[in-house]
């Protein structure tokens, strides 16, 4: 095992040192154009536009994620209202977008990354580090940095034996009737349409009417709410925003814990990007810009542990259903495994861009991650080894945002910058045996105007829901990838969806500084 974790490090660099070579070729060939007074061609690669190239062996810093006035995010913090569906997007490029969108001038809170809980566009890297555990193939001694044993990742496991719906092979093209975002609201016939005081539904006329939607609860933030999550027995809701994390009684709406750091300066802004409570309901960990994990003793409203080591904002959390291991994914390109008792790191995980997106498996065997890159990677949560890769040709075609493991364990959604939401077969999880690249692509689902910034499935595995820059919330068949509904709910982006354990609730998350709860019914019943 060794040897070819040894084998696959020298791929890695060998490939790291051609990539450096064509992109030193390449930027060549482009100052002779430009100095014989041509232009670049639209094809040529992002990354060959962004600037000099470092030379070969230079070790480049970590991806850049400050804000800047034409980040893709800009027009979520405008908080301009809409009465109706965001405007459709145009085919022009993804900056002319955000150029549009955005306000003049920065927002509040803008000075570095942007307080969204998500990540900027992706900064295509100039080269590939240098780390001596790439892509998750390392021996953590020689890092410094000890494994976690068996016995302690296997402690507790909770094996969720739900079933999600079979899943048949992806047909091509996407379903008609999707494109509910594209609807007028006011000529949808009123048998396909809901309407409430501030928010709507549009269902797919050409979909069978299974689900309905009702708002329980808005809960009022003083900033852009970054994250939402449910405890395990699905009596709270914990929001993340500006400064604070908050948990509120799902029942009652009622908030009954605000947790905040006062040690922190009160200079400027400090977004909570992540929060997870731990499977017994006794914390909850959040974490922030200012790249620590804090797990919170909820009853006593203290920091029981304080998790230090990412050199780069912390963008998402999940805890182990194990309730020992939280995983984290930052900015710095790594996803890291910490342990509850020893307060220790005991897995670093190191990719080529920055991380956006973590979640455990079911029953705590793998840790997957979404990146900047556009791959979303499965590791062994034990060992650290890479088991499925997950990207081109059928992978996403911008940065992935969002990931999230189906109940039954097997599969995966994700969702991407591309507007898309994919839904992948996981070999390694059904115990065949796969390639780095054996996730296969069985269903695309294709419909949001824009980003789509977050996605999960509902605890039976029967829907998957996501929620976009477009200010929608959708639900999907996963077996057909057709749209059931779209809820336009908020007046900013959509950036947190996620399903209650219990009940048939959601929440969302929103730049419009507003979470709501939500109820959703099948067939009539609650």
């Amino acid at each position: 095992m060794q040897q070819i974790r040894q084998n696959v490090y020298e791929l890695e660099i060998n490939h790291r040192k051609m990539k450096e070579h064509y992109e030193e070729e390449i930027a060549r060939l482009k100052r002779e154009l430009e100095a014989r007074g041509g232009h670049v061609p639209a094809a040529l690669p992002p990354s060959q536009q962004s600037g000099p190239v470092p030379q070969s062996g230079q070790v480049p810093p970590p991806p850049s994620l400050s804000h800047s006035s034409n980040s893709v995010f800009s027009g979520i913090m405008s908080g301009q209202p809409s009465s109706a569906l965001a405007p459709p997007q145009q085919d022009s490029s993804i900056h002319q977008q955000s150029q549009q969108n955005a306000p003049g001038g920065q927002p509040p809170g803008m000075g570095q990354v942007p307080p969204q809980g998500m990540l900027p566009q992706a900064q295509p890297p100039a080269g590939y580090g240098s780390s001596s555990y790439m892509n998750g193939y390392h021996n953590p001694t020689q890092a410094g940095v000890p494994a976690a044993s068996n016995a302690q990742m296997s402690q507790s496991r909770v094996v969720d034996t739900r079933s999600s719906p079979h899943i048949s092979r992806a047909s091509p093209g996407p379903p008609a009737g999707n494109n509910l975002a594209d609807l007028d609201f006011d000529r949808v016939p009123n048998e396909y349409k809901k309407q409430a005081n501030d928010w709507f539904v549009i269902y797919n006329d050409r979909a069978p009417r299974i689900l309905d939607v009702d708002l329980v609860h808005t809960l009022d933030h003083h900033s852009v709410v970054c994250c939402v999550r449910f405890s395990a027995d699905g009596k709270y809701v914990a929001t993340g925003c500006n400064r604070s994390a908050q948990i509120y009684d799902v029942q009652t709406g009622q908030r009954i814990c605000h947790l905040q750091d006062e040690s922190v300066e009160r200079e400027g802004d400090l977004y909570i990007r992540s929060v997870c409570f731990s499977p017994d309901g006794r914390y909850l960990a959040t974490g922030a810009e200012d790249k620590q994990i804090r797990v919170w003793d909820i009853k006593t409203k203290t920091i029981r542990h304080m998790f230090s080591g990412h050199e780069q904002d912390i963008y998402s959390l999940d805890f182990a259903r194990n309730g020992r291991h939280i995983a984290s994914g930052s900015g710095d390109r790594t996803v890291r495994v910490w342990d509850m008792e020893t307060g220790q790191c005991v897995l670093t995980l190191t990719i080529e861009d920055g991380v956006t997106t973590v979640a455990f498996s079911p029953d705590g065997r793998f840790v997957a991650a979404g990146s900047l890159d556009k791959s979303v990677r499965v590791w062994d949560a034990t060992s650290g080894f890479l088991v499925e890769r997950l990207e081109a040709p059928d992978g996403h075609k911008d940065s992935v945002y969002s990931v999230a493991f189906a109940p039954n364990g097997k599969d995966l959604v994700s969702g991407s910058l591309d507007k898309t939401i994919k839904l992948w077969e996981l070999q390694s999880a059904r115990g065949l045996n796969s390639s780095h690249k054996g996730g296969v692509c069985v269903k695309t689902f294709t419909g949001h105007k824009d980003f789509v910034l977050s996605v999960a499935l509902t605890p039976d595995g029967q829907w998957v829901m996501s929620g976009s820059k477009d200010r929608g919330v959708q639900f999907w068949d996963p077996r057909t990838a057709q749209a059931q509904l779209m809820l336009q709910g908020h007046k900013n982006s959509v950036i947190s969806v996620a399903p209650s354990p219990v009940g048939k609730l959601f929440a969302t998350g929103s730049g419009d500084c507003r979470a709501r709860v939500w109820r959703y019914s099948v067939n009539g019943s609650q």
